[in-house]
């Protein structure tokens, strides 16, 4: 199936888990796509595993002039931008952990967080939108997060930017939809990875007791549908927040709990 046939596609945070993985797919369906990623090398590993239709670039997605460069630089080499995918987002560590309550969390943590989960989408919309408007189409896809939906203990910056991109979808959708411009937002729940299991091994069985589905996603998943997002089969599609979670969202804070509840109520069988 190549249901993204010609179209030229831009991603960001292309060099692993999700962006690549969601790379991987486009180039599947027979798109080109341009990986763009703070740390290039490993779109450039990403661009020798799949080939030519892979274009790996730098992009500081928290720089108006990287950001626009590197969409001029597709233009002039592509002619059009079909679809960005908005999906780069802060990994730094440090600034991760530092990530913690609203009366807690330092400025330059928060200040850092939303320039690049937030900021950063917008700049890159803002270069994107205009040349989607003399095309006369294109799909924009944001990465948010299941963060967006609720409160956690910690990752305050996070899960705020998260709630804004939300917020920047659908002023998007609603401003440039008559335009023939799309705008999505995934909001994906637990993803497992390599770095994920190496990490924090202990939270996959927490968070596995917790979902709907028997097992929890991977990037490969919130892949499957960032390219229904890109393609044109999903022209009816626009301004929405889709979660991925595995029901996550779905159910009362309180399921897995009540569900042992339950089970202890049970009559024991007879023997």
């Amino acid at each position: 199936m190549e249901r993204l046939k010609d179209k030229v596609i831009m991603v960001t945070g292309a060099g692993g888990g999700i962006g690549s993985a969601s790379v991987e797919r486009f180039v599947a369906e027979g798109a080109t796509v341009v990986a763009a990623d703070l740390f290039e090398q490993g779109v450039r590993d990403l661009a020798g595993r799949l080939g030519a239709r892979v274009v790996p670039t730098a992009i500081d997605i928290a720089d108006e002039d990287s950001f626009r460069s590197v969409i001029d630089a597709t233009m002039e080499q592509f002619g059009r931008l079909d679809v960005l995918f908005n999906n780069a987002a802060l990994t730094d560590r440090d600034i991760q952990h530092r990530d913690t309550t609203a009366a807690e969390v330092p400025l330059e943590v928060w200040n850092r967080t939303l320039a690049v989960n937030l900021t950063g989408y917008l700049i890159g919309c803002r270069h994107a939108i205009p040349r989607m408007l003399a095309q006369g189409s294109g799909s924009i896809i944001n990465m948010a997060s299941n963060g967006a939906l609720a409160g956690d203990s910690v990752r305050t910056a996070y899960c705020t930017s998260k709630a804004a991109v939300v917020a920047l979808t659908k002023n998007i959708a609603t401003q440039y939809g008559k335009k023939g411009i799309r705008c999505n937002a995934i909001l994906p729940g637990p993803v497992i990875t390599e770095t994920f299991r190496k990490v924090a091994p202990e939270l996959e069985p927490m968070l596995k007791r917790h979902a709907l589905t028997p097992e929890l996603g991977v990037p490969e998943d919130i892949a499957g549908l960032a390219a229904y997002l890109a393609a044109d089969e999903s022209r009816y599609m626009t301004g929405q927040a889709l979660s991925m979670d595995g029901g996550l969202s779905a159910h009362h804070p309180h399921y897995a709990d009540f569900e042992d509840y339950l089970a202890g109520l049970a009559p024991a069988a007879d023997t």
